[in-house]
């Protein structure tokens, strides 16, 4: 099989590489603006949104599209005992979120309905696929992933009814449901794999008392608030009540995390990243609560969700994926363990940018310039395990789909 076949076989290789470029190009091109805007210059992008919102519009639905497609074409077909996607639709789904890309980068050029298609295809047709598996077994809460699909997509409608000059302010709205409703799906499973991964972790080391624990009554107490959120965002409802969702599912999340076990995992980074992901993202919940009751800012808090939360989440899991599906040792490697420490440094300092404006240039350079370091370490370091076969070796831990797949067996309590 060639190297570019290969990458079609598998939906975790296309997809995740994908993200792994798109981060780093689409935040080169946000560097590259940034400098010129601190030096008093301008550069012209050949988008019809503003820069600053076509950033934040492509972090939200490409680079964290991308990471999607890859996680459910892998996982969902290990939670159903279904064969993976055929290659043609993995590469038809590849071809929509590239398309999607190359017409908000030219929207400056092309008509406003041409590029809301080509960006508006991708998820509905990743969604159809995915229902489809999903209903071979049903379960209501593996189901709730349509509907985090649903949150995200409406969020994109809600840019492109703006750009179409239908919603003013929509595309504000709709970026910030579009986080928002990826950050409920890393509530959703990074509630099942960072204490599963965790207790794997201890029982192969032999340890045989204090594992994680997860409650289902905490995990609804988490999950319940931050479903809801992205939803009463889109629906424009008070900041009083989105602050109360916020700071519930965040104050919960931080319980649940408490439970987890995470000083165990120190000396291991494929795990002390997931659990460093899982409290950017709380935390950032927590500052995003206060922001809508008037106490910090509300772009520091989606800074920290988006680069600490979601980033450091979906770095950890598409290097852990893809490590252990192409038969490689699930350690993190000197360089990928230096990735995921230099992605809450940037988040923290993206959130120090948007607390204190007179610092805003440095420290959004810096947070770029970790963010680019991070991804070029990590594609460094995972390419050839994208491109190169499976390599043969016994399993030494359980693979992120089998344990992933416990959602099928046992139902998903989070």
């Amino acid at each position: 099989m060639t190297a570019v076949r290969r990458l079609f076989s598998e939906g975790f290789r296309i997809f995740f590489l994908a993200a792994c470029v798109f981060a780093l190009v689409s935040l080169a091109v946000w560097e590259v603006w940034l400098a010129a805007q601190a030096a008093g210059g301008l550069v012209e992008l050949p988008t019809a949104a503003l820069p600053t919102l076509w950033h934040a519009h492509e972090m939200v639905f490409g680079y964290a599209g991308a990471t999607l497609g890859g996680f459910l074409l892998t996982a969902v077909p290990g939670w159903v005992g279904s064969k993976a996607a055929a290659q043609r639709f993995i590469l038809l789904v590849f071809l929509l979120w590239l398309a999607g890309r190359a017409a908000v980068w030219a929207s400056g050029s092309l008509p406003a309905p041409l590029v809301a298609l080509a960006d508006l295809s991708y998820l509905p047709v990743l969604g159809w696929k995915v229902g489809r598996l999903l209903m071979l077994r049903p379960k209501p809460q593996q189901l709730v992933l349509l509907a985090v699909i649903a949150v995200v997509w409406t969020g994109n409608v809600f840019c492109h009814l703006d750009w179409l000059g239908l919603m003013p302010d929509g595309a504000s709205l709709g970026v910030r449901a579009g986080l928002l409703g990826h950050a409920a799906l890393i509530f959703i499973i990074g509630g099942r794999v960072v204490p599963g991964f965790t207790r794997n972790a201890m029982v192969q080391a032999g340890r045989e008392h204090g594992h994680p624990r997860n409650p289902t009554a905490l995990a609804v107490l988490s999950i319940a608030p931050a479903l809801a959120l992205p939803v009463a965002v889109l629906a424009g409802l008070p900041a009083g009540l989105n602050g109360t969702l916020a700071l519930a599912a965040g104050a919960a999340g931080l319980v649940r995390l408490a439970l987890w076990q995470g000083l165990w995992t120190v000396t291991r980074p494929i795990l002390w990243t997931l659990h460093l992901a899982s409290l950017m993202g709380a935390a950032g919940l927590i500052a995003l609560g206060l922001a809508y009751l008037n106490i910090g800012s509300e772009i520091a808090a989606l800074h920290l969700i988006g680069i600490g939360g979601i980033g450091g989440m979906t770095l950890s899991i598409l290097s852990r994926a893809t490590l252990g599906h192409t038969g490689r040792p699930l350690v993190a490697p000197p360089a990928l363990a230096l990735a995921y420490a230099l992605l809450p440094l940037a988040a923290l300092a993206r959130f120090a940018g948007s607390t204190w404006p007179e610092v805003y240039y440095p420290t959004g350079l810096a947070a770029g310039a970790l963010w680019l370091t991070a991804y070029g370490l990590t594609l460094a370091t995972l390419l050839a395990a994208f491109l190169g076969p499976r390599l043969p070796r016994a399993p030494v831990e359980r693979q992120p789909t089998e344990a992933l797949g416990r959602m099928r067996r046992e139902g998903t309590r989070a």
